[in-house]
């Protein structure tokens, strides 16, 4: 399957200082601007779960690679974006995003949330649930930052987690 190479005319990928690569604003972008598509390849939810494992196997041997590519498209179909055109997998995660993914069908826009200048670093909260959060440290330094790559929803749960944990010593 040939997988189209999205149009960068508003990012680069380079070296950062949250995780091994990022992904950089060339100009300036406006509120609500799609900037790059998410690519890659639509497996079965099957198979999507088999490469989740496997990439997140991957990391845990060599944390500088990213972990796990793999987007809930529908019911049935995931989307791997471990895939050589899809500088978009380089966007890291923050925990104070100034992007977020939009699902349109089988396709996945990385969108500003906010106006961005240019050479700022895009990220989006990657939105993990807080079943296996500790394999999943966070490295934004953000004023928001738990640790924790989760989505906003579970901090509390993860909090209140850590804060037992904690207490327990």
């Amino acid at each position: 399957m040939k997988i189209k190479k999205p149009n960068t005319k508003y990012v680069v990928v380079r070296k950062s200082k949250v995780h091994g690569r990022g992904v950089f604003a060339k100009k300036d972008i406006k509120k609500g601007t799609k900037i790059i598509e998410y690519v890659g390849e639509i497996v079965s939810k099957e198979e999507g779960d088999k490469r989740s494992e496997e990439q997140l196997k991957a990391h845990k041997n060599n944390p500088e690679k990213g972990a796990v590519y793999i987007y809930d498209l529908t019911t049935k179909y995931d989307l791997d974006g471990d895939v050589p055109n899809n500088p978009a997998k380089f966007i890291n995660h923050s925990c104070s995003p100034n992007c977020k993914y939009k699902c349109e069908g089988l396709k996945i826009w990385i969108v500003a949330k906010k106006d961005i200048k240019k050479g700022e670093e895009l990220n989006y909260n990657y939105g993990y649930d807080d079943e296996d959060f500790q394999d999943h440290p966070c490295c934004c330094k953000s004023q928001n930052c738990i640790g924790y790559i989760v989505g906003s929803h579970y901090k509390r749960f993860v909090l209140k987690r850590l804060r037992m944990k904690n207490n327990k010593h």
